[in-house]
């Protein structure tokens, strides 16, 4: 039977439903309402002749042909990213910069980058965790995010071009009358047996909850339960002191009143920070950027780890690497 021309659309829309595997995520996702999600999912299962989802009220799964049709619908939806990319000229559009969060070292790389590259429009967003601002990539709605890419789903890291950033220490941000905000720094074994938060049931940071859940479990830390999603600084602190947890963060994290931050050690944990973007993407901004990353890390040793510090291997790994 001949496979009847499919418009883009409809694939974007099974795609989306297949990775959220929820309609209402997949609708958000896509800035659609989810009626018409829902429509163009049927349209493309009349038009394929095939069911693609196992639909319950409660869960979405994808059937054995939906499985079959997921690879070559991505690969469909790249190639026709890349043939409207080859006929567009870059430089007429912003270059949409994920910073997750403001006055941190992506911030730093992306108005050295503005610095070298004033001709181009870098257009900063703050998605907060680069578990979701990956899949807003690989959509196209965004064009550049930061953070720990290892713990990216490996389809969806294969999918991504990838420049280490820096070694980031991480850092306890403690309430003020903590017994440890006395403290200098703080070594990981005096942190055993205390509840840290570390952004536990945030669907857009799991890769940092990842990173924590190892690291504490290697030295007796209890991860905090899931806090209500805060957006915004004063949100996060108003939040954090309710529970009156420490907070898992890096060195660089912004100040918050009635918090003090303090250098974990003995040893150094490392955040590893990562650049990453669409494979093929092609726009002058993107080539500043990785010029801006280059040199603030040779500027400031961004690329030297401290000699006692902890990193999981999946993290060295990509860390070494070189898109």
């Amino acid at each position: 039977m001949a496979v009847p021309d499919i418009d883009p659309r409809l694939l974007r829309a099974f795609v989306a439903v297949a990775e959220e595997l929820h309609f209402t995520r997949a609708a958000a996702r896509l800035y659609v309402a989810q009626q018409a999600l829902s429509r163009d999912v049927r349209r493309l299962e009349r038009e394929l002749g095939s069911g693609l989802f196992v639909r319950t009220t409660r869960q979405v799964s994808l059937t054995a042909d939906g499985e079959r049709l997921l690879p070559h619908a991505r690969r469909v939806l790249d190639a026709h990213a890349a043939l409207s990319a080859a006929f567009a000229d870059p430089a007429d559009r912003p270059l949409l910069v994920d910073l997750n969060t403001d006055g941190m070292t992506a911030a730093r790389v992306l108005a050295r980058a503005r610095e070298l590259a004033p001709e181009c429009e870098l257009m900063a967003r703050f998605e907060s965790g680069l578990t979701w601002a990956a899949g807003e990539v690989l959509a196209g709605r965004l064009d550049v995010s930061f953070g720990r890419a290892a713990g990216l789903d490996p389809a969806v890291l294969a999918r991504l071009s990838v420049q280490p950033v820096r070694y980031e220490p991480m850092a306890v941000l403690l309430p003020d009358d903590h017994p440890l905000a006395a403290r200098e720094t703080v070594a990981m074994s005096e942190l055993a047996g205390e509840t840290v938060y570390a952004g536990a049931g945030n669907a857009r940071t799991s890769e940092w909850t990842d990173l924590a859940t190892v690291l504490f479990a290697e030295w007796d830390i209890v991860l905090a339960p899931p806090a209500p999603l805060a957006v915004g600084v004063a949100e996060f602190q108003r939040v954090m002191a309710k529970t009156g947890n420490p907070v898992l963060a890096v060195a660089g994290f912004p100040p918050l009143p009635g918090t003090v931050l303090r250098p974990l050690v003995r040893p150094v944990p490392i955040s590893p920070l990562l650049m990453v973007w669409r494979r093929g993407s092609a726009h002058p901004g993107l080539a500043a950027l990785r010029a801006a990353t280059r040199q603030l890390a040779a500027e400031e040793g961004w690329m030297v780890r401290p000699p006692t510090s902890w990193l999981p291997e999946i993290d060295r790994s990509l860390m070494r690497h070189r898109s």
